[in-house]
């Protein structure tokens, strides 16, 4: 049997850079970054980013790394890192796409941009170009080079824009976009202490059956994949057990994404049995997944309930960076990220933690 070096878990998607990107290459360097300009501006509502290399000469190394933040929340780094895949990940895990400047680094996808001006510059390149998105002409005339004509037989079948569409060019990228925004998934939250109820409050009674099963359907109701998080493993195919141990419901929703890191999971306790399906379907509705999380708050209430959120991927990362400085609060991390919040009625989403709460909660949900 072969040695395995590394752990047998599910890997999050990447691109090489980041979760999506794509390169821009075939032209000069200004002009992929005026393209790039115009076409964010029209994709403001994503959180978009772009990675270039500096045509400075003679800089030497930095001995320093330097932040400048500006109270608007710009920040300008000067760093001692090196170019690194994994690190750029990290940098971008924020980012819905990354615009990489393909004269300079090889992204998984490409956009490619026909400059008469440019051909030896493609020929070079042309190992780098696996897998293009579309094309863009410099002017509606300029010909197909014989050195991709030769590596692709079709490529005048790919859709193809002048460099002036920038309408189409941005619902293109806009379709880029879309195409990754990940699947929803439910995870309901079993098997904690109780110790201020006394038994499982999990298990409580409300409308005819165990509250995790009435939490279960309700999520299925509005069409979602659902499982129950637990702490001990029993190989049932509809629960998944905590691997992050002894962290509580931050263990819970860091072990479903190892689970899966590609999907967003909508975490839901069993502790706030007036949540109903109203509710979950407003939470699906008004979901970003631009943001690291979209968050159930009530209209009274501080801070964001962490347990009837939808979590996206990037929020893994984050979680897992709040664990290595020692915290293992989902709520610290939604209200120091940026995360869309939905207001709602106190009352829908009132915790049960105590048999005289319960009993009046009880007498409430029916009649």
């Amino acid at each position: 049997m072969a040695h395995q070096k590394h752990a047998n878990i599910t890997r999050k998607y990447n691109d090489n850079y980041a979760t999506n990107e794509v390169a821009i290459l075939g032209t000069k360097c200004d002009v992929i970054e005026d393209l790039v300009r115009k076409v964010s501006l029209n994709l403001s509502n994503y959180n978009l980013a772009y990675f270039d290399a500096s045509h400075a000469k003679d800089v030497g190394k930095n001995n320093l790394s330097e932040y400048t933040f500006h109270h608007e929340g710009n920040l300008q780094i000067n760093t001692i890192s090196s170019i690194n895949k994994f690190e750029q990940r990290l940098q971008f895990i924020n980012h819905d796409f990354v615009f990489v400047n393909g004269n300079h680094y090889q992204g998984a996808k490409q956009i490619l941009i026909l400059d008469p001006e440019k051909e030896a510059s493609i020929k070079k390149r042309l190992d780098q170009i696996t897998n293009i998105q579309f094309i863009i002409k410099l002017n509606p005339d300029v010909a197909y080079f014989d050195c991709l004509l030769d590596k692709f037989p079709n490529i005048e079948n790919i859709t193809s824009y002048t460099v002036d569409e920038i309408d189409e060019i941005t619902s293109h990228i806009n379709l880029l976009i879309q195409e990754h925004i990940p699947p929803v998934k439910g995870l309901v939250l079993v098997g904690g202490k109780s110790t201020r109820m006394g038994t499982d409050k999990s298990e409580l009674n409300y409308y005819g059956k165990p509250q995790k099963e009435h939490a279960k359907e309700l999520l299925e109701s509005n069409s979602l994949e659902t499982f129950y998080s637990v702490q001990s493993n029993s190989n049932k195919e509809d629960e998944i057990h905590d691997t992050f141990l002894n962290l509580g419901p931050f263990g819970g929703i860091c072990s479903a994404f190892q689970r899966d890191p590609n999907t967003a999971w909508l975490v839901l306790a069993t502790d706030v049995p007036f949540v109903n399906s109203e509710l979950i379907e407003l939470l699906l509705q008004k979901r970003n997944p631009s943001k690291v999380a979209t968050a159930i708050k009530g209209k009274n209430k501080e801070f964001p309930e962490p347990l009837i959120t939808i979590y996206e991927p990037k929020a893994y990362t984050k979680l897992l960076q709040y664990l290595a400085q020692g915290y293992s609060c989902p709520r610290k991390m939604l209200i120091n990220s940026d995360v869309e919040i939905i207001e709602v009625d106190d009352t829908l989403i009132r915790n049960i933690n105590t048999p005289k709460e319960f009993e009046i909660a009880k007498k409430e949900i029916n009649g």
